[in-house]
């Protein structure tokens, strides 16, 4: 039995993928909402329903709205994140969810779940900001970060997994597990950590909590870099996006599997989640490639997949993100990844299951 089906023993449904959501196989539906109600006809139908749920990123950032770029945040309100949370838990739809970072929003989106007695479990994020100037590497990065912002950073990143541990052990019964970075390893990125220092930070978090912990990463930088990191995690968290590599839909799954494959031959000894994938419905980055057809079409193929595939897998992402990319470009693709337009509406691939949010 693998770590996440151990982990989704507490959750209310062993899941079954529908759509680019956890394969994860079990002989029947987990304790939470395995509690029969002889009195109302929909409990078990509602318990049939649990066993087919997704696993998506969420970050509720709405127009206006942002995480900490320098200045301070401006994060949704109780009541954005709270409708945010039951369309994602409506019909028993979403079981699993993933946070980036440790700040505010992601305690208050924790502290909402637990106050509400939400269904829906929490791969919590602990972000790292650059301790390194990666501006030779990072295509957007136009000039080297300075020593004094490097070294904020690294202090700014004690902080943060000082809040992470902190909300793992307040919030033990939502989050199932830590995710200690998330990109902050490939070449191209703009927020770069050395590989000990994140692995420092690997084993400070393991001696804090009880909680697995993985580090969520490129697919290549895992085949290429990643086999001493990944014997001291519990799993590994695995990122492929065949669109930013200029797949067309036609080659996308074939492409998506490869990746996997790749980084399973690199690392056979390793556990392995998707982290992320997923398909922009807007793009001025990939022009017709982008469409919610093409979302459609994407998802259903990684449903097909995943059944067999036995991993839990994260689309990449719940709703749509105005502040994200170029704030003089409302077509960039980093905005326009989600499942629900930025207004909550159900994109293509979601109508089936939201009707009402057409």
């Amino acid at each position: 039995m693998n770590t996440f089906r151990k982990l989704f023993s507490t959750l209310a449904a062993a899941i079954a993928t529908v759509a680019v959501i956890a394969a994860i196989s079990s002989p029947s539906v987990a304790d939470q909402e395995s509690r029969p109600d002889a009195g109302n006809p929909q409990a078990s139908e509602g318990q049939n329903r649990a066993k087919q749920r997704f696993a998506v990123a969420y970050s509720g950032f709405r127009a206006g709205q942002h995480p900490d770029r320098g200045d301070g945040a401006v994060n949704p309100t109780d009541e954005e994140i709270l409708e945010d949370l039951r369309i994602l838990t409506h019909d028993y739809n979403f079981a699993l969810i993933r946070l980036y970072d440790s700040r505010e929003n992601s305690r208050t989106v924790l502290r909402l779940i637990e106050e509400n007695d939400l269904r829906i479990n929490v791969m919590l994020g602990i972000w790292l900001d650059a301790e390194i100037s990666n501006h030779r590497g990072c295509p957007w990065l136009d000039e080297p970060i300075s020593k004094e912002v490097l070294s904020k950073n690294k202090a700014n990143n004690q902080l943060e997994i000082a809040r992470g541990i902190d909300l793992a052990n307040t919030y033990a019964d939502v989050v199932i597990a830590v995710s200690v970075g998330n990109e902050a390893l490939a070449s191209w990125t703009d927020h770069m950590v050395d590989v000990k220092t994140v692995l420092s930070y690997v084993n400070e978090v393991k001696k804090s909590i009880s909680q697995p912990v993985t580090v969520a990463e490129n697919y290549a930088w895992w085949v290429e870099n990643g086999a001493k990191l990944a014997k001291k995690l519990d799993f590994i968290s695995v990122h492929t996006y065949p669109i930013w590599e200029g797949k067309r839909i036609d080659d996308a799954l074939r492409y998506t599997i490869e990746n996997i494959e790749a980084v399973r031959r690199a690392l056979p000894n390793s556990e392995l989640i998707i982290g992320e994938l997923g398909w922009a419905t807007t793009a001025s980055q990939f022009g017709d490639r982008a469409s919610e057809e093409n979302q459609l079409r994407y998802f259903t193929e990684i449903i097909e997949w995943t059944e067999k595939l036995n991993v839990t897998t994260f689309w990449f992402e719940a709703f749509d993100e105005p502040w994200k990319g170029d704030p003089n470009n409302p077509n960039d693709a980093e905005k326009h990844f989600g499942l629900f337009t930025a207004d909550r509406k159900a994109k293509l691939v979601m109508q089936e299951l939201y009707p009402d949010l057409k």
